[in-house]
């Protein structure tokens, strides 16, 4: 076997189309019954396959990923699904989608094109014996040996989906240096008061969040487990380190406005005022309740509005994240993504120590290291043969 992938979700899927594409004899490894679960769980919201915006590479917080963003960034993923007869549309936001909206359309284009790779599901890697890669199958115990080995397993998170992290405990006896996981695009536990039930499942629009020097215009939901959604995702890193969440309810208006506009309410309950001279939504109103009383008056009071703080008991657990931090560091591979500790090994996607928001850039990531991977590995290959 010259080439063995392990993991079926869309890195691994790209590190397998890049060494098959080259006419090398491919075996990926999934341990579900079927490839691509996380993608096309992602499909269920309408597939954000990548973004369309300058500077595309600054969300992820790091310059690791900087040359494998550069070789396949918004542009190529864009081209590369045309390319498996998907059109894509770039949305108000410079998100990019897929026209038809969701992922199996995609996975069974890509997958036709993979017709070369063998395929082995209900596979679970156990580790190494020697250079023979372990796994547990339906059919008992079975052991590959390959000249060139792509780990693309996923993060620790969405376990029922593949990623449960298993892989730490082998590659940590592999002397491989690991970040511990910490969710990441993650919702934050509330223990709620009960005037707030009536509001779960409320989208809470127009408002800014910050979170230290992190800001979103995203909106988020309450829900009777707590907060959720694009916008607590996109301040999630700065809140998992501490930074307290604190909304702006009238990003669009001063303090001196707002004061101004409450003043004109005379007599009428501060319910009243919040709703009728500052335009408040209910569930905006609810949460004013929640953090802001007792109220205070006049331009305090505005002042409140538009720096609100929000208490929240942490993130909510690990496998409940859309994403991870930790993994496999830097300092543990080489520039192409081969294990230091173990030559001719090659990782890609969550298992890496990176993390993005939301919003395209995750499935990005997933498929530049996926190819970055792929290509390196192909390259070790090649150095063989020579």
């Amino acid at each position: 076997m010259d080439a063995l992938v392990i993991g079926g979700g869309p890195a691994g899927l790209a590190a397998a189309e890049v060494l098959a594409g080259a006419g090398r004899r491919v075996l990926l490894a999934e341990a579900k019954p079927s490839v691509g679960r996380k993608l096309l769980m992602a499909g269920k919201s309408g597939l954000n396959l990548t973004k369309q915006e300058e500077g595309f590479g600054a969300a992820y917080g790091t310059d690791w990923l900087a040359p494998m963003l550069e070789a396949f960034g918004p542009a190529e993923v864009r081209a590369w699904a045309e390319g498996l007869g998907q059109e894509s549309f770039v949305g108000s936001t410079g998100r990019v989608f897929p026209r038809a909206m969701k992922a199996s359309p995609l996975l069974r284009a890509w997958l036709g094109r993979l017709n070369t790779v063998e395929l082995r599901t209900r596979w679970r890697w156990r580790g190494w014996e020697g250079n023979a890669a372990l796994f547990d199958t339906p059919g008992g115990a079975e052991r590959i040996e390959a000249r060139v080995t792509v780990l693309a397993l996923g993060g620790a998170s969405w376990a029922r989906l593949g990623s449960d992290g298993a892989w730490a405990e082998v590659l940590a006896g592999e002397g491989v240096e690991l970040a511990p996981f910490r969710p990441a695009n993650m919702g934050f536990e509330v223990v709620w008061s009960a005037h707030m039930a009536p509001h779960f499942g409320s989208p809470v629009k127009g408002v800014r969040l910050s979170a230290g020097a992190a800001e979103s215009r995203g909106e988020f939901v309450v829900s009777a487990r707590g907060l959720e959604g694009g916008g607590i995702y996109e301040v999630s890193a700065a809140m998992r380190e501490g930074a307290p969440l604190v909304l702006d309810l009238l990003p669009e208006t001063s303090v001196e406005d707002a004061t101004a506009r409450l003043a004109k309410g005379g007599k009428e309950s501060v319910g009243n005022r919040l709703r009728k001279r500052l335009g408040l939504s209910p569930v905006a109103r609810a949460l004013v309740m929640e953090f802001g009383r007792p109220l205070p008056e006049g331009a305090a009071l505005a002042a409140l509005i538009k720096a609100l703080p929000v208490a929240h008991g942490g993130p909510r657990p690990l496998d409940e994240a859309i994403s991870v931090a930790g993994g496999v560091t830097r300092a543990a591979v080489d520039d192409g993504l081969m294990l230091k500790a173990r030559p001719g090994v090659f990782v890609a996607g969550e298992m890496l120590d990176w993390e993005a928001p939301t919003g395209g850039y995750l499935l990005t990531g997933c498929f530049a290291t996926g190819r970055w991977a792929g290509q390196h590995a192909l390259r070790y290959l090649n150095q063989d043969v020579g």
